[in-house]
């Protein structure tokens, strides 16, 4: 288990995690990045009814990159490539009423999506402090553990720790409550991307559980934007939020910081994934086999930018379909080969 405090953010997870990363440092890959010249984007399709739209091929679409035309070289269905998948849980006390229900949704969710030997997920959560619960792993029962620790701060962990440590004090302990309600959506993301998916080849994406707002991170929105997309990983984000966690006078008061949707929308729309927002008439069971739905139908499209963009630089992007009535989820950008690590 690692924790990331807010002053050591940087420096623990690189120490904790550095020999995961050094040891995928071998995998080829052809991905969004600074080292590469093949720029492939992952994307769905749908129709005007929402459905996913398959069987399509290279001739059906058109891409632009900075409004130059491109030539489709590299087309596939990545319906089997193995996927890394990352859950970042929100458990700052906005969510304290609804942990209940992501835990068990998100344990059937592993258990239908991850298939043995291919495919690997890890657990985060953040609220005051980003922390690790599971690192890469495709073994289900380390992740249902993972799942029955996430907590609010302040919450005993033997409540959901079914398997706390005799030899860890702190398993019965109650944490001291922050002082003021925090949470580090936006340093979950970049340090997800940068530490475990930016060095992964297949199918990436992260699913956020949370109500959007974050209060204290390091990282700013266009920060946690920039890491996914060099990490060449879909966002998914599902707002869940508990309608009573915060006053009326205080989103009254201060109605971006607690806009959570237009964030979410942001990263997913930047990202080619989606928002999702948890109701009576769509559950997170809906969603997440919605989610399950996009993971399993998407295309890979690769080609080699015309003109090439200076190293660095941020290049727009534009797929769309010959036919109208067709909509394309994928990534709004790329950085161009030879930008900086961040």
């Amino acid at each position: 288990m690692h924790v990331f405090g807010r002053s050591s953010l940087f420096i623990l997870v690189f120490a904790t995690l550095s020999p995961l990363v050094s040891s995928q440092t071998a995998a080829p890959e052809t991905r969004f990045s600074a080292d590469v010249d093949v720029v492939n984007i992952l994307a769905t399709v749908r129709d005007r009814s929402g459905n996913v739209v398959r069987g399509l091929t290279a001739a059906d679409f058109l891409l632009e990159d900075e409004g130059w035309p491109q030539t489709v070289r590299y087309f596939n269905r990545e319906t089997d490539l193995p996927l890394t998948l990352g859950l970042l849980v929100d458990t700052s006390f906005s969510q304290e009423r609804l942990l209940g229900g992501e835990r068990v949704a998100s344990r059937r969710f592993f258990a239908r999506i991850l298939r043995p030997d291919r495919d690997r997920a890890f657990l985060m959560h953040f609220d005051l402090e980003v922390e690790l619960l599971a690192d890469l792993t495709s073994s289900k029962s380390r992740l249902d553990d993972a799942l029955d620790q996430l907590r609010v701060p302040g919450a005993p962990r033997s409540r959901f720790d079914r398997k706390a440590r005799a030899d860890d004090p702190s398993a019965t302990e109650r944490v001291p409550r922050p002082r003021s309600g925090t949470t580090h959506l936006y340093d979950a993301i970049q340090l997800a991307s940068d530490e475990l998916m930016r060095k992964r080849t297949g199918r990436k994406a992260l699913v956020l559980l949370t109500d959007g707002v974050d209060v204290g991170s390091i990282d700013s929105l266009t920060d946690a934007v920039a890491a996914a997309q060099r990490a060449d990983t879909l966002v998914y984000a599902v707002l869940f939020a508990d309608p009573q966690a915060y006053s009326p006078v205080l989103r009254s008061l201060h109605p971006q910081r607690f806009d959570g949707h237009a964030a979410l929308e942001k990263i997913a729309t930047a990202t080619g994934g989606w928002v999702f927002e948890v109701s009576q008439v769509q559950p997170i069971e809906a969603v997440y086999a919605a989610i399950e739905e996009d993971l399993r139908n998407l295309y890979s499209i690769g080609y080699s930018p015309d003109p090439k963009g200076s190293p660095g630089e941020y290049r727009r992007l534009r797929l769309v379909t010959r036919n109208p009535d067709l909509t394309v989820h994928g990534r709004e950008g790329y950085y161009a080969a030879g930008a900086p690590a961040k």
